[in-house]
C-alpha cells in the first residue's frame, strides 16, 4: 500500500513591522534634538567640509533619520545624520526632509554605515559623467579638485575585470591601482587575492608584491624596477622566492581536492568499522592503541583538528 506523502507544514503568519513611515516629513531644524554633541574638531575636518560642499552643490541626498519624541508631539530625536544637520545649520537652512523611524533603536545608525570603496566611488563618478554631470560639479560636491576626479574616473584603466571585482568593496589605497597597472592581468589577480588573504590594502604592501613579481609577469619587463630601500640583488631574490612559493602553492592546490576526498572516504570507512560491535570488541582486546586512533579519526569534525 502506497504511503501518503507528508503534509506540507504551513508557516505561521506573522506581520512584518515596517521600520520607517512611507513618506518623508519636512521638519524645522529646531524640532530635531540630537542624541550626541558633535565636537568642534569634527566640524573643522575634511569629512565635514566634504558634506558641506556636497549639500551646497546638490542638496541632501540621504534624509536624516528621526524618531518621534514621546514627551512632545513637535519634537523629534535625531538617530542618524548629525553632520548633515550641522551642515544645514551652517548653510543657513531652517528645515529638512526626514525619514521617520517607527522604533527608537538603542544603537546608532551610523555604526552600520560603510564608506564607499575607491572602486565603488569610481563607478559612481562614471555614472554621474554618463548622465551629463560635469567633472567640475562633481569635484565641487566632493570638495576636491578636478584632477582628483579625473584620477578616480580613470582608476580602473589597465586593471583587469577579475582583479577589480576582487577589490570592489575593499578600502584600497588609490596608489595601489597604479602599481597593479604595471602587472599583467594574471599577476593582478594573484596580487588582489593575496591582498584579500592578508587583509592589507596599502601602497607599501602592493609595492612588496610588485618587487616579488617576476619580470615576465610585468607589462614592461625590460623596464628596471625602482623599489625604494631595495637593491637589485634583493629584488632578484624576492622574485626567485616568489616563483618558488607560487609553485608550491599550485602543487598544494592541485592535490587539495584529491586529499580531501581520500580523507572523507577514510573517515567514513573507519566510522563504519566502529559501528560493528564485534570489530570494536576485538580491537579493544587485541589492539587498543589502534582502536584509540580510529576513534580519534572518526571524531574529527573539521580538517583543522589533529588526530593525535
Amino acid at each position: 500500500m502506497a504511503k501518503k506523502p507528508p503534509e506540507k507544514q504551513k508557516l505561521p503568519q506573522t506581520k512584518i513591522k515596517v521600520g520607517f513611515d512611507n513618506e518623508t516629513v519636512d521638519l524645522a531644524l529646531d524640532q530635531i534634538a540630537p542624541v550626541k554633541i558633535t565636537p568642534p574638531t569634527i566640524l573643522k575636518g575634511a569629512k565635514f567640509q566634504q558634506i558641506l560642499a556636497s549639500i551646497r552643490e546638490v542638496g541632501i541626498i540621504e534624509p536624516p533619520v528621526v524618531y518621534r519624541d514621546g514627551k512632545s508631539r513637535n519634537k523629534y530625536i535625531l538617530l542618524d545624520g548629525h553632520l548633515r544637520i550641522a551642515a544645514l545649520r551652517e548653510l543657513g537652512e531652517t528645515s529638512v526632509a526626514c525619514l521617520i523611524s517607527t522604533d527608537d533603536e538603542a544603537f546608532t545608525y551610523n555604526k552600520h554605515a560603510h564608506r564607499l570603496s575607491p572602486v565603488q566611488e569610481h563607478k559612481m563618478i562614471l555614472l554621474a559623467v554618463k548622465r551629463g554631470v560635469s567633472e567640475a560639479r562633481i569635484a565641487s560636491a566632493l570638495n576636491c579638485d578636478v584632477q582628483s576626479i579625473a584620477r578616480r574616473r580613470n582608476l580602473l584603466d589597465g586593471i583587469c575585470k577579475e582583479a577589480a571585482d576582487l577589490l570592489k568593496d575593499k578600502m584600497v589605497a588609490v596608489n595601489v591601482f597604479t602599481i597593479l597597472r604595471r602587472m599583467k592581468p594574471m599577476r593582478q589577480i594573484e596580487a588582489a587575492s593575496l591582498m584579500n588573504t592578508a587583509n592589507i590594502y596599502t601602497q607599501s604592501f602592493a609595492s612588496a608584491l610588485f618587487a616579488a613579481t617576476p619580470k615576465s609577469h610585468l607589462i614592461e619587463p625590460d623596464k628596471p624596477k625602482k623599489i625604494k630601500g631595495l637593491s637589485d640583488e634583493e629584488v632578484a631574490r624576492m622574485e626567485g622566492e616568489s616563483e618558488r612559493l607560487q609553485g608550491e602553492y599550485m602543487l598544494i592546490e592541485e592535490n587539495y581536492n584529491r586529499d580531501i576526498m581520500n580523507l572523507t572516504l577514510t573517515k567514513g570507512y573507519i566510522s563504519s568499522l566502529l559501528g560493528n560491535a564485534r570489530i570494536v570488541r576485538y580491537l579493544a582486546q587485541q589492539r587498543a592503541d589502534v582502536l584509540a586512533e580510529f576513534q580519534r579519526i572518526a571524531d574529527i569534525t573539521s580538517l583543522g583538528e589533529r588526530a593525535t
